[in-house]
């Protein structure tokens, strides 16, 4: 094994003769040399040129990212819509809820009831939920908004069915007190008016001797004023009659019969339906009077009773 040496500026050459041991030496120094040179080599060409199936990993990895941030996005308006759906539908909810105790608290007033079992004064659940979007994951955050939502609007939903239940109860209880107060023989058949003769025995205001009055009269002083029945019924009398003019009979049921005499016209005929403070006629002269006044009569069971009993206290 021979190695040359040369001299560039001499232009002078030099060559050294390797034998033997000497030349086992120096190859086994040079292999040794160039296998850790090559391991280098090879090492930094493949750090710094990837192969494609790393760069197509790669490219999967941030495909994957992208549409994971694309449906976490979605998912974030997705909720944030229906949670704003959910609270338009709280307020909406809470609105109806004091219109109708707005209402059944002035209708108790109107009725005079007292509170009791229509209590319309309880205070009324104000405001609703708190959606926030930071410091939680989406799908606990979410989770929890629609719970809060899904309770408030339950409350709101069991308040309003009490509220409406009430107002059911209120309206057939009016119902019932308007049917019975329609037919309850109680009222005033003459607005504005004053008692001329009373119930019993008086002088008979033509002969003068002592007689049985079997009504009241009750008097404006003029002609014309509306007479009105003190409840609802049918009419089963409704024209001129012996001693009392132009009479309206009405029969209220449960054994009461009222009459109402010396009409100068009448606005019912026989067979119609009336209801409470319904005009009937207008006060005249008819038949056996003195003067323009109602001669008013109170029948229970088949027999006469004292009007004055029936008689609201409006009377003068």
């Amino acid at each position: 094994m021979k190695l040359i040496f040369v001299n560039e500026k001499l232009g002078v050459s030099r060559a050294i003769l390797f034998r033997g041991w000497l030349k086992g030496l120096l190859s086994l120094c040079l292999v040794g040399t160039t296998i850790p040179v090559a391991y280098y080599i090879f090492q930094e060409h493949t750090s710094e040129s990837p192969t494609f199936s790393d760069l197509a990993s790669d490219i999967d990895l941030q495909k994957r990212l992208l549409e994971q941030a694309d449906r976490i996005g979605f998912l974030q308006q997705k909720s944030n819509n229906e949670i704003n759906a959910l609270t338009e539908r709280l307020g909406a909810l809470q609105a109806r809820l004091s219109r109708l105790d707005s209402l059944g608290l002035r209708i108790t007033e109107l009725a005079n009831l007292d509170d009791g079992e229509f209590d319309f004064n309880e205070k009324l659940p104000v405001g609703g939920p708190s959606f926030s979007f930071s410091d939680s994951s989406l799908s606990s955050l979410i989770s929890n908004d629609y719970r809060t939502a899904d309770k408030a609007i339950s409350d709101l939903t069991i308040q309003l069915e009490d509220r409406e239940h009430q107002l059911l109860l209120l309206k057939d209880f009016l119902d019932q007190r308007e049917t019975f107060n329609n037919a309850e023989v109680f009222g005033q058949p003459l607005e504005y008016s004053w008692v001329a003769s009373r119930f019993g025995n008086r002088p008979d205001p033509f002969t003068g001797k002592n007689s049985f009055h079997s009504g009241i009269d009750l008097t404006t002083g003029k002609a014309g004023a509306e007479i009105k029945t003190i409840a609802s019924g049918v009419v089963t009398w409704a024209g001129p009659r012996s001693g009392y003019g132009l009479m309206v009979e009405v029969n209220h049921g449960n054994g009461f019969v009222t009459r109402y005499a010396h009409s100068e016209k009448l606005l019912v005929a026989i067979g119609d339906v009336v209801t409470k403070s319904q005009k009937i006629a207008h006060v005249g002269s008819t038949g056996r009077s003195t003067g323009p006044h109602v001669h008013f009569e109170v029948y229970k069971n088949g027999r006469i009773v004292d009007p004055a009993a029936y008689l609201s206290n409006t009377i003068r």
